[in-house]
């Protein structure tokens, strides 16, 4: 239900993948949309993230927004036009750079309010372009993590007030604590209850730490044994970069057997949330991005607590005591020991479980609301 006059908005989700990018301003359409305020999703012709739209009930546009070819993206720029004159946005929010700039020249027409939300695992470049589109031609910066808010700030210049962190939200209802999908997983993969359950969740990418993970348990096997813990290692996991193959490989080089003796590997699951449910602690290992982390948050959302390495949104959501450096495998591995000790652990969980007080999907759908509401203002009050 809205409260006010609704908000009109553009979310222009120009992304050839789903990835956490695509996700997170998708999801941020729908709950808009979901709470009274018409929002038109526009991005790329037939790619996974128009058609997460569409499948959600949303209105969608296609345009090639990423292309290099003149007469294209003149060709574009009427399209866009007639689009602000039929849609009627009072604010674009514009989750991926390309065409930003087509954004910023037709605003002064149209009058919209121009949000550039930044969720990439890049910080953007001190140039011209740059500093002028976020300086000058944004009313204001959205970035995921404070890391990037803090470049906005001292390497681009843009003014304090006019950068504002939302790390985004998860959908509580789906992704919550359920002992009964706990139990069913678990007796499908032939845990006991004497098993402590750790897992990693994502694509099978170098970048997400699936192989220093493995290691790193390796290294804390005898801790944990020592401590009562028999430690298994849940892969939930998807082939990509990597596949069981490789998966296998690690467990055997690291010593910890064949594939299913410590470490399992899920495949792609249709219910994620029933596999996070199974775990005693979840680690997110990457070696790099997680700007936007959804795993990390889905994780915690079950009510799992959760390790990470320094990278991206995590300092936001852990505190330094739960975080190590990325690939350091042995750093990783003390951070799991410590977990073996239960009143660590149940620590963590409460701290976690803190954590996400604010990070439901109304949570993110209410900050970002507020955000357009101050921008806004007059417009919607003619």
């Amino acid at each position: 239900m809205t409260t006010g006059k609704a908000i009109r908005s553009i979310q222009v989700v120009n992304v050839r993948w789903y990835n956490a990018t695509a996700w997170y301003g998708v999801t941020l359409a729908h709950a808009l949309q979901t709470a009274g305020h018409p929002t038109l999703v526009a991005g790329l012709a037939d790619t996974p993230p128009l058609l997460k739209a569409r499948e959600l009930g949303l209105e969608t546009l296609a345009l090639p927004f990423n292309s290099l070819n003149p007469a294209t993206l003149f060709a574009m720029g009427g399209n866009m036009d007639r689009l602000m004159r039929e849609f009627r946005p009072d604010v674009v929010n514009c989750h991926r750079g390309e065409a930003f700039i087509l954004w910023a020249l037709l605003k002064k027409r149209h009058g919209y309010a121009l949000v550039r939300t930044r969720g990439d695992q890049r910080l953007p470049r001190d140039n011209t372009p740059n500093r002028w589109l976020h300086r000058r031609a944004a009313d204001a910066v959205v970035a995921t993590n404070s890391r990037m808010a803090r470049h906005f700030v001292d390497a681009l210049g843009v003014p304090p007030v006019r950068v504002h962190t939302i790390v985004g939200g998860v959908d509580k209802g789906r992704f919550r604590p359920d002992s009964a999908a706990r139990r069913m997983v678990r007796e499908r993969c032939g845990f006991t209850d004497a098993d402590f359950v750790l897992g990693v969740v994502g694509r099978m990418d170098e970048v997400k730490g699936m192989r220093e993970a493995i290691q790193a348990l390796a290294l804390a096997r005898p801790r944990l044994e020592a401590a009562g813990r028999r430690p298994r290692l849940l892969l939930i996991a998807f082939p990509s970069q990597y596949g069981e193959a490789d998966a296998a490989r690690w467990a055997e080089t690291a010593g910890l057997g064949d594939l299913g003796e410590t470490v399992l590997v899920s495949g792609k699951v249709e219910r994620p949330q029933d596999w996070i449910n199974a775990l005693d602690l979840g680690i997110l290992a990457s070696l790099g991005s997680e700007a936007i982390a959804r795993a990390a948050l889905e994780i915690m959302a079950c009510g799992v607590p959760l390790v990470s390495t320094k990278v991206g949104v995590m300092p936001d959501l852990l505190p330094e005591e739960y975080l190590c450096e990325p690939g350091d495998e042995s750093a990783l591995a003390d951070l799991l020991a410590i977990c073996g000790d239960e009143d660590r652990l149940a620590t963590l969980c409460r701290i976690c479980g803190e954590r996400m007080t604010d990070l439901g999907v109304d949570d993110f759908c209410a900050q970002t609301l507020a955000l357009y509401r101050s921008l806004t203002a007059g417009a919607l009050e003619r």
